[in-house]
Order: structure tokens, then sequence, then C-alpha cells
């Protein structure tokens, strides 16, 4: 068997690609008229942290003892699971009421795929769901203000041209994404 299958297998991608799509082609239609900024940020926050959980396999000990480089996989897995997750919300959006602008989609996505790499970094990979998804359900309580800290502590919520809400979601990707392509998942 291939490496490749292998790696699929062993991450549970199938699974992981399932989860995305009905959590990002699912609610949209369901919630119909009720479809709005709340909505769009937790179905893409559960659609990343879902696939989060295969960053890492059965067994790191067997993974560190390839004969190949983990670290150029591990990012090509990372910005599979932010490029999936954030267009099958794109192509979702057509289904909405109230669509969300595809720079918001982008923005966030990235945002959430950095906490993902940094949650599995921390806490190990069968623990990637926790920050992305976390930080989603934490941004929808925060009071809505028109200032720079809420754009900072809520950027999911926050409008797409909000630069604040771009500058914290492009520092929690590079971080993200940094830390679990040099380091892999925590054991």
């Amino acid at each position: 068997m291939r490496w490749t299958a292998l790696y699929v297998r062993s991450r549970h991608l199938a699974v992981s690609l399932a989860a995305v799509v009905l959590c990002a082609l699912a609610l949209p239609p369901l919630l119909g008229d009720n479809w709005s900024t709340f909505f769009a940020t937790i179905t893409l926050g559960g659609a990343i942290a879902v696939a989060g959980v295969g960053l890492s396999g059965q067994d790191i000990d067997l993974d560190r003892t390839a004969s190949f480089r983990w670290p150029p996989r591990r990012l090509a897995h990372l910005l599979l699971i932010g490029a999936v997750a954030g267009g099958v919300m794109l192509a979702a959006q057509g289904l909405a009421e109230l669509p969300m602008q595809a720079g918001w989609i982008f923005r966030n996505a990235a945002g959430l795929l950095g906490l993902t790499g940094l949650a599995a970094t921390l806490f190990g990979g069968q623990f990637g769901w926790t920050l992305p998804l976390g930080w989603a359900m934490t941004a929808v309580f925060v009071p809505s203000a028109a200032s720079q800290v809420y754009d900072v502590v809520a950027w999911p919520m926050a409008t797409a041209d909000s630069a604040a809400a771009w500058w914290t979601a492009g520092l929690l990707f590079v971080a993200g994404t940094a830390a679990y392509t040099l380091a892999g998942a925590r054991r």
C-alpha cells in the first residue's frame, strides 16, 4: 500500500471530508431566513474543527520514524483542510438567503485553520478541534461594539473589511501553520 493511502486511512480523511461537507452544506438551507454571521461562524468553525481531529495518527512514535520529511506533508494536510472547508462554505453560499462575502470566508478559514494547527501542536491532534471551535463559540457571544478591541477578540464575527480582524486572523494563521508544520502534533 502506498504511503498516501495509509496516510488517508490513519488520519480518517474520508470521515473528515464527509463531516466538513455536512457542516457547510446542510446548515445554510436548513436555517433559511435565519442564516447569519452567527451561524456562518459556527458552521465554518465546526467544519474546520472536525477535520482538525485527524492531524495526528494513532502512533506518533511510528510517524516520527518515517524515512521521509513530515513538514511538507503536515503543511499540505493543514492547507487542504482550509481549502476544502472554505471552498465548501463558498459553494454553500448559493444555498443561503444571506450569503457571506468571499473575503469573510477566506479570512475566517485562515484564522480558524491557524487555531487548529496551534491546538494540534499544543494539545495533540485529537484535540485539534478545541481552539477553533472554542474561539468561534466565544466570538459569537462577545457583545458587539464598533471598536478595534471587538474586531480583535471577536474577529470571526467582524465585517469583511475590518483591518484588525484581518491582522488577527493572519497572525493566528501564520503562528498555527508554522507551529504544526515544524513541530507536528503533540504526543
